[in-house]
């Protein structure tokens, strides 16, 4: 969907993937960059010229419209789809505006084409030249590699030892400058989702300001430049958080790049010079190898750095023997060679030093290959979900609810490191813990206790929801429907382990109290959930991709404290039937946010009252009421079979839908409520439907496809959503496409039909029969 994350680590390993991947990000800067360009040249146009200004404003109406942004990860937060969608939203504005013929927009340089002129010139200006040095650098290292490895064994050791150390200078400059223009790279990236959209928005504005035929469009226009002031605001604050988290694991790779380096599916790879035989005599071709020691599988691609692609055919082979080869009998240091099952005579391969021969040796030797250790960040303490811990727990909350439910800036403002040891060292005494009705002593200070509580839980061996469900509350997040996120999320809580679900319940009750006093304390469901995300779902891995990722786990987090109750106190539905699925779609159609056209002119953001927010909280609550009532029957039914799920380890099982499918149709539905905050800002959400699932239509079962006729036991069907194919057995289809011969497959959840004379799987609850 968007651009892959540029990983630290890969800087170093400097593999053909890592090189491509980039030069995929230098393509969107460019893109950008010619944009950014165009866009500055239109206004300028559209500033110095009345007679044209109508095409003028057309063309750059045009040009907003086409231009779509690329996010880093694999998903979007409604935050970054509001600001994706911005763009549009300016064009449709100023094509309304055109017809208008208004006077000549004023101050429309200072908000307009210098912004932007700064951005492409400060930003992508010091990328591009961030390219350059690496450019520079690249060739420089591989320039003095190659000279080096040609140095022959026969010189004096100390010239050997001298250009060994000059190799590892310029190895190490190499890596830090590719570390730095990768850091670039990001950085510029995440900027333009704000700093870009911004100047637009200004003068969009400025135009309002100066058009008095234009107030009523203005009008129409303040309900999304309210949700997008927000969302830039969100943004601006997410990309600073992540900013500063790539930024540490950036000199965490300088100081110690080893203890970081990603686990590859790979034995071992890396560049190796392969020696090959020509006519004219012998050279050496630089290769990127992977060795994989189950299958005893080399694979030889011909890539060079320099020229910035590959020199030949990839070339696999089987490993038979593997032998170092001795100094003397060959020009070349580093040297080994290799017998394969399936290719004559002996391949010679020269490493790129004698620890890079050494670890290739290791590894084809079928030794235990050296991988480094996947260690929290979080050092382990003494912290457990036992009885002392949660009489810790259930203390601090006390005292926050009991004496400081209402200061501001709650569980964001830190209390003094050694205060917060201090008090936990206490708290933790089994003495103290014992004593169960021994509150807090008012000594301590509100800010010091919550530190507390949140320290004690980064201090659990892991999690709190556990390493092993953390990809699958960020996939849960991710979904497009609002109602979905709920239900996975839902799921997932009842397959944590007792103590686990206990402690989280007892938190996200204390929240919900917290968040209900929003007012004082400033900390909304979307404040909460930044604090609490990183602490509840930490990643067991540090990568650059895990930090984009944080985003989501705030929305977890704020899913939990809106939903609390029916999470916690409610059994996870039964699984959906093609009739609920198709009216949730549809649902979800209904409650889309409108148009800026057709919305009503709000700055910024207001307070909802209070009779508002009541009403708004019961229909809320009749539309669970009416969507639980209608599944009674069914989870009481199911409840007994259902129950050995819940507490299961593995994180791809999946309680509401067949195995294979792990997706739902796309049904966009924002979030976050909206309300004050400090320091951030939420996006308001859309009001839930309150139309209840229709009874007069009832799914047709699997074992009812067969007729009493049995001339024709197979009927068509229809397909309701897309469907992507995740192995070989399945078939890939859109919405609207027919099958035939659809019956009953062997699998449960699982239909069987045939597509275009293809035979293969169906989710049951993805087709409607005709």
């Amino acid at each position: 969907m968007g651009l892959p994350a540029l990983e630290f680590s890969d800087c170093c390993l400097d593999s053909p993937h890592f090189r491509e991947t980039l030069k995929s990000h230098e393509a969107e800067l460019d893109k950008t960059n010619k944009f950014i360009k165009e866009l500055i040249k239109d206004g300028k146009s559209l500033i110095s010229a009345l007679k044209n200004l109508s095409s003028a404003k057309r063309k750059f109406a045009d040009s907003l419209n086409e231009f779509k942004f690329q996010c880093i990860g694999d998903a979007e937060t409604d935050d970054e789809m509001c600001i994706a969608r911005s763009l549009q939203e300016f064009a449709t504005v100023l094509r309304n505006l055109e017809d208008e013929r208004i006077r000549m927009i004023e101050n429309a340089s200072e908000v307009l084409i210098t912004p932007l002129e700064k951005f492409r010139k400060e930003q992508i200006g010091a990328a591009k030249e961030a390219k350059k040095k690496y450019d520079k650098e690249t060739e420089k290292y591989c320039g003095i590699l190659e000279k080096h490895l040609n140095l022959s064994s026969k010189k004096k050791e100390s010239q050997l030892q001298e250009a060994d150390s000059q190799v590892d200078l310029v190895r190490q400059h190499f890596y830090e400058v590719s570390l730095e223009y990768v850091f670039k790279v990001q950085e510029v990236q995440e900027r333009k989702m704000f700093e870009f959209v911004e100047p637009l928005l200004a003068f969009l504005q400025g135009l309002f300001t100066f058009y008095h035929h234009g107030y009523e469009l203005a009008k129409d226009f303040g309900d999304f430049k309210t949700q997008l002031t927000i969302s830039i605001q969100n943004t601006r604050n997410r990309f600073e958080g992540t900013r500063s988290e790539v930024e540490s694991l950036m000199k965490k790779m300088k100081e110690n790049p080893l203890e970081h380096k990603t686990i590859s599916p790979y034995t071992m790879e890396g560049y190796l010079y392969v020696q090959e035989k020509r006519h004219f005599g012998t050279s050496w071709v630089k290769h990127y190898c992977t060795y994989q020691r189950d299958s005893k599988q080399i694979t030889m691609v011909p890539f060079d750095q320099k020229s910035g692609g590959k020199g030949g055919e990839d070339e696999s082979v089987t490993l038979k023997s593997c032998t170092r080869r001795k100094t003397d009998s060959i020009e070349k240091r580093f040297c080994f060679d290799v017998e394969a099952v399936d290719r004559p005579g002996v391949i010679t391969m020269q490493a790129l030093s004698e620890e890079d021969r050494r670890l290739w040796m290791e590894a084809m030797d079928g030794r235990e290959p050296v991988y480094n250790s996947n260690k929290d960040s979080q050092s382990e303490g003494t912290a457990q979900l036992d009885s002392i811990g949660f009489s810790i727990i259930r203390k601090c909350i006390h005292a926050v609810e009991t004496r400081g439910i209402n200061e501001q800036g709650l569980y964001r403002i830190v209390g003094v490191n050694s205060r917060v040891q201090k008090l936990l060292s206490v708290l933790m005494d089994p003495k103290t813990a014992s004593e169960t009705e021994t509150d807090i002593c008012a000594e301590w200070e509100i800010k010091t206790i919550t530190s507390a509580l949140k320290t004690y839980l980064r201090m659990l061996p892991g999690p709190l929801m556990m390493y092993q469900f953390q990809r699958s509350f960020i996939k849960a997040a991710k979904l497009e429907n609002q109602e979905s996120r709920v239900s996975e999320i839902h799921s997932l809580v009842h397959r944590l382990p007792e103590k686990n679900r206990q402690m989280l319940q007892l938190l996200m009750n204390h929240l919900a109290n917290v968040a209900n006093n929003h007012k004082q304390n400033l900390m909304t469901v979307a404040n909460l959930g930044v604090v609490f995300g990183p602490t509840l779902l930490r990643p067991q891995e540090e990568t650059v991709a895990a930090i984009m990722d944080i985003k989501f786990q705030n929305i977890v987090i704020e899913i939990l404290i809106e939903n609390h109750e029916k999470i916690f106190n409610t059994v996870p539905d039964t699984p959906l039937t093609n009739a609920q699925l198709h009216l949730s779609r549809k649902k979800s159609s209904d409650s889309k946010p409108p148009s800026c056209s057709e919305r009503p002119l709000t700055l910024f953001h207001a307070v909802q009252s209070t009779e508002k927010q009541e009403q708004r909280n019961s229909i809320i609550n009749s539309s669970l009421e009416s969507v639980v009532s209608s599944n009674a029957n069914s989870i009481l039914n199911s409840s007994s079979s259902l129950q050995p799920n819940m507490n299961s380890s593995d994180p791809d099982l999946d309680v509401l839908k067949p195995t294979r499918p792990n997706s739902l149709p796309p049904n966009p539905s924002p979030t976050s409520p909206l309300s004050p905050s400090w320091p951030m800002f939420s996006a308001p959400s859309s009001p839930m439907p309150t139309s209840s699932t229709s009874s007069d239509s009832s799914p047709i079962r699997p074992e009812e496809l067969v007729r009493e006729d049995s001339s024709t036991p197979f009927r068509k069907a229809k397909a309701l959503y897309a469907c992507k194919a995740e192995h070989d057995s399945e078939l890939s289809f859109t919405a609207g496409t027919v099958f035939d011969n659809v019956h009953p497959s062997q699998e449960p959840g699982w239909l069987e039909g045939t597509l275009n004379g293809k035979t293969g799987l169906i989710p049951e609850n993805y087709v409607e029969f005709l």
